[in-house]
């Protein structure tokens, strides 16, 4: 019999047969345990409110199977310079004036150039003296970049595992799952929390769907925010063209959820963030996402290049739900400063 983890110590020792166990179990006791681990460390009814922009658009080398920003991709994607530091700020006071907590900023890149670092830690720089949070997803760094964005006061730093390790390769060749891991470290020893997650819906099975919260709940730490995001088949992509018209195309909401409240089961004191996807999703599965324990969403008419619901729909689905936009410290980092007086 599985025993509810429920009010107990964070654990990184989880093995794959427990995490298939979790998957395994009667969809009424999965949401109650995910349910019951969330209340334990987060506030109910309580959700994040992010927003995210694409600050360098296309032409990425990688030939992630899932981006439309890929060169690789045949998906009409052009290419754009890096924006400019007033236009960014510009947008983040927008998002603040939306109600978003943390302003999310993407570059399509395989890693940033050293000439570029000024412009980024400007940017960062501004968005906190906002007061909002900042993240950045900027492909892989060297130590040193990272402990510039450090230096800049950057709170996150994005970089996902996509998927499962064994399933990485056939997703994407030009970086291995150690390059990613590598840069994890990077980040981490930087004192930069890490924001880390991947995509599902990528006609992977759901063994590959135990290994890539495997992969995430046994880090040494559990990231700080743990993107799950479901695949927006995108026709020009590899994977988008190979899995139009199939019945693999989009996963199933209902194991959609399940992912979710593994994820939060596993790693509790994470904000588990619902992605890229929603814009299709309906309501009812977001809410079931929510009572599964995501506690944070992308707000906005855009995710980089992807559709989002916008603000107004999200703000009519949480009246209907009854949910509130968060506005205090997350878990994790209320603990550290905790630790520290």
């Amino acid at each position: 019999m599985l025993v509810p983890c429920s009010g107990k110590a964070v654990r990184t020792d989880w093995s794959r047969q427990e995490i298939a166990a979790l998957f395994d179990l009667p969809f009424d006791d999965l949401m109650f345990e995910a349910q019951s681990v969330h209340r334990a460390h987060h506030a109910a009814g309580e959700v994040q409110l992010c927003t995210l922009l694409s600050i360098k658009t296309g032409g990425c080398p990688e030939d992630c199977g899932y981006c439309s920003q890929s060169k690789s991709a045949d998906s009409g994607m052009k290419a754009t310079k890096l924006m400019d530091a007033r236009s960014v700020l510009q947008m983040a006071a927008q998002a603040k004036d939306s109600g978003s907590q943390r302003f999310c900023m993407g570059a399509a890149w395989r890693n940033p150039k050293d000439k570029d670092m000024p412009a980024i830690v400007e940017m960062v720089k501004g968005v906190r003296q906002m007061g909002m949070e900042t993240c950045m997803t900027l492909g892989m760094l060297t130590p040193k970049q990272a402990a510039m964005l450090a230096d800049a006061g950057l709170d996150y730093y994005n970089h996902n595992i996509d998927t499962s390790p064994e399933r990485y390769d056939s997703v994407i060749t030009t970086r291995t799952f150690a390059d990613r891991l590598e840069t994890l470290e990077h980040v981490r020893e930087a004192g930069i929390n890490v924001c880390c997650g991947g995509i599902v819906g990528m006609g992977e099975t759901r063994s590959d769907r135990v290994g890539f919260v495997h992969a995430l709940a046994t880090l040494p730490r559990h990231p700080e925010s743990v993107p799950v995001n479901a695949l927006v088949p995108v026709k020009g992509t590899v994977l988008g063209d190979m899995l139009a018209d199939t019945p693999l195309a989009k996963i199933d909401d209902i194991e959609f959820v399940r992912t979710v409240a593994v994820a939060r089961i596993t790693m509790p004191l994470s904000m588990v963030r619902l992605s890229a996807g929603r814009e299709s999703m309906s309501e009812a599965t977001q809410a079931l996402c929510f009572m599964a324990g995501a506690n944070s969403i992308f707000t906005g008419d855009k995710l980089l290049t992807a559709g989002n619901r916008g603000d107004s729909a999200d703000a009519a689905m949480f009246a209907r739900l009854g949910l509130r936009a968060m506005t205090g410290a997350e878990p994790m980092r209320a603990l550290d400063v905790a630790a520290v007086l």
